[in-house]
């Protein structure tokens, strides 16, 4: 995504988040707020924002990060999609939000889809499966990517404007916390944007 109005960061275990980033108290949700409504940290997981300097962040140790950014409006998110989020379809709830608030047009946004668990890691059971419309016997590897991308062009993104990281958090674990390899033990990483 390279927006000159906009600054951003997937985490890493390295990485310094900057002060002061906005997060919310994450519940796998298609709750969306904007980043004033965020103030004590409720329920959600995703946040908007159109305010210049106002860094919002989301954290994740699996689950996808995505980042949406409209230069038009000037205006951006940050989405916590695990597999309960995907299938409530938080990244279209967060652009329903963003159009709402700030006149966003789909068609003007840009994603990037940020390193979490890839689908050659993800095995899920027939209940996570089913919820995706997966009726397939045996071992299911759920792509989180690939649907929240679906999801994106299904809201009226443009493919070419759909960045992905394509980096699984659970197989680099020299880069990356992974709550799948490391259970409880395991740290989060913090993905944030903000306009300049």
């Amino acid at each position: 995504m390279n927006l000159p109005f906009v600054e951003y960061h997937f985490g890493t275990r390295d990485s310094k988040p900057p002060e002061g980033v906005v997060t919310v108290h994450q519940v796998h949700s298609a709750r969306v707020l904007t980043s004033c409504e965020a103030v004590g940290r409720p329920d959600a997981d995703a946040m908007i924002t159109n305010t210049p300097g106002v860094i919002i962040g989301v954290k994740t140790a699996d689950c996808v990060p995505v980042l949406l950014a409209d230069p038009v409006r000037r205006a951006v998110a940050a989405v916590h999609a695990g597999w309960r989020g995907t299938a409530a379809s938080i990244a279209q709830a967060a652009i329903r939000r963003m159009a709402q608030e700030y006149g966003t047009r789909p068609e003007d946004l840009h994603a990037m889809i940020g390193p979490s668990i890839g689908a050659c890691c993800y095995e899920v059971g027939p209940e996570v499966a089913s919820e995706f419309g997966i009726g397939a016997p045996g071992r299911v590897y759920l792509d989180l990517w690939q649907l929240n991308r679906r999801q994106l062009e299904a809201a009226g993104l443009n493919a070419a404007n759909i960045e992905l990281v394509g980096e699984c958090t659970r197989c680099d674990a020299e880069r990356y916390h992974s709550y799948r390899r490391d259970g409880a033990a395991a740290g989060r990483l913090l993905s944030w944007i903000r306009i300049r």
